[in-house]
C-alpha cells in the first residue's frame, strides 16, 4: 500500500516535470494547500504551502497566498494578515524577539504584527515584532521591515526604506 502511494507521487512528479519543467517538494503532492489553509482557519480561498510553518495566534484573511518556506510566528502576540495578500517564498514574520533575553537575561519582547489588505511581501523578507503594514503596500525582496509602513507605499531594503507611493494604477 505505502509503496503504491510512493509510486503514484513520483508518477505525478514526473508528469509535472514533463509538462512544466519543474517539480514540487514531496509534501505538496501529499497535502492540499487550500485544505491546509482551511484547517488553520485562514480566510476563504487562501492557500499555504506544506513547507510553511504557522505558530501561535495567526489570523489570515481571504484570498491570501502563503508561499513555500514561510514562517508565520504568532507565538509572541497576535499576527494578523488582511485579505488578498501574497506572502512570498522564504518570508519570516515574528511577533517576538529573544535578543534581550539571550544577551541580558531580560524578558522576551512580544508585540503584535499587522499586515493590511492587498499587500505583497517580497521573497526572503523579514518582518519584525511590533510592525504595522498598511493596505496596498509592496515590500521588495530581501527587506528587513523593522518599522511601520503606511498604506499605498513601496518599500525595500535592509533596513526597509519607503521609496515611493503607489496608486491603484501602478
Amino acid at each position: 500500500m505505502l509503496q503504491q502511494i510512493i509510486e503514484e507521487i513520483f508518477l505525478k512528479r514526473e508528469e509535472l516535470k514533463k509538462k512544466f519543467n519543474r517539480v514540487l517538494p514531496i509534501g505538496d503532492y501529499i497535502s492540499d494547500r487550500w485544505e491546509k489553509a482551511k484547517y488553520l482557519k485562514f480566510g476563504e480561498s487562501s492557500s499555504i504551502y506544506d513547507s510553511s510553518l504557522v505558530l501561535g495566534n495567526v489570523k489570515v484573511g481571504k484570498s491570501c497566498w502563503i508561499g513555500p518556506f514561510v514562517i508565520l510566528d504568532g507565538s509572541g502576540d497576535e499576527l494578523i494578515i488582511g485579505d488578498n495578500c501574497d506572502i512570498s517564498a522564504g518570508v519570516h514574520i515574528y511577533t517576538h524577539d529573544t535578543v534581550n533575553k539571550t544577551v541580558f537575561g531580560k524578558d522576551i519582547e512580544k508585540e503584535r504584527v499587522i499586515i493590511g489588505s492587498n499587500c505583497y511581501i517580497g521573497p526572503n523578507s523579514i518582518i519584525s515584532k511590533g510592525v504595522t503594514i498598511g493596505n496596498n503596500v509592496i515590500i521588495g525582496a530581501n527587506s528587513l521591515v523593522n518599522r511601520d509602513i503606511p498604506s499605498y507605499t513601496k518599500a525595500y531594503g535592509t533596513p526597509v526604506k519607503i521609496i515611493g507611493n503607489i496608486n491603484d494604477n501602478s
